[in-house]
């Protein structure tokens, strides 16, 4: 897939009621740890090719959300995420290459202070009017995986098995709805 709809080009702002920020890591060598966050924002630029598009984000880290209030302290805290010092993680893309299934985002991603290139695997879902108040949608999924110890997230406890209690690789997984940034794009007439 190596084209867009006309109809995307413009500034796109994040729908935060209706996207989602996961994460995935082994827990144990044995299970997942599912969490999110419940606050973030980006805005995708959408140009006439792909060498003028462009996204930015940022995520609140305060903000995780693994269904343990007890892990979710632990990883605000200097062993993990050090929100005192760090509050965000930042992500920016540096180019967009087709693929096959949509396209490959590649861009630096901040935690801690330290910077890695990540690539996330998007896929475009579409778009929609929304019948309720004729709002112009547009949706998206992406996936990805980063080293967190590359970001001097390097807390662990070694395992009897020679193994560790939390794996180094974690898994993004994004949901994301966007809405044109007012006065950038409008909704295409029927």
């Amino acid at each position: 897939m190596s084209t867009y709809p006309a109809e995307l080009t413009g500034t796109w702002d994040i729908d935060p009621v209706h996207s989602d920020v996961s994460f995935i890591v082994r827990h144990l060598g044995v299970s997942k740890v599912r969490g999110r966050f419940d606050r973030f924002d980006a805005t995708v630029t959408i140009g006439e090719d792909l060498d003028s598009c462009s996204l930015r984000a940022e995520v609140d880290l305060a903000s995780v959300d693994t269904r343990n209030a007890d892990r979710d302290a632990h990883l605000r805290n200097a062993d993990f995420f050090d929100v005192d010092n760090h509050p965000t993680m930042t992500f920016e893309s540096t180019r967009i290459v087709p693929t096959d299934a949509g396209f490959d985002v590649i861009g630096d991603i901040t935690i801690r202070g330290r910077t890695s290139e990540l690539t996330l695997a998007v896929e475009f879902h579409g778009t929609e009017v929304f019948p309720g108040d004729g709002s112009f949608h547009a949706g998206f999924s992406a996936t990805g995986t980063l080293s967190r110890s590359a970001h001097g997230v390097d807390f662990n406890v070694p395992l009897s098995s020679s193994g560790f209690v939390i794996s180094d690789r974690i898994g993004i997984e994004l949901d994301i709805q966007l809405l044109p940034a007012p006065a950038s794009i409008a909704a295409p007439t029927t």
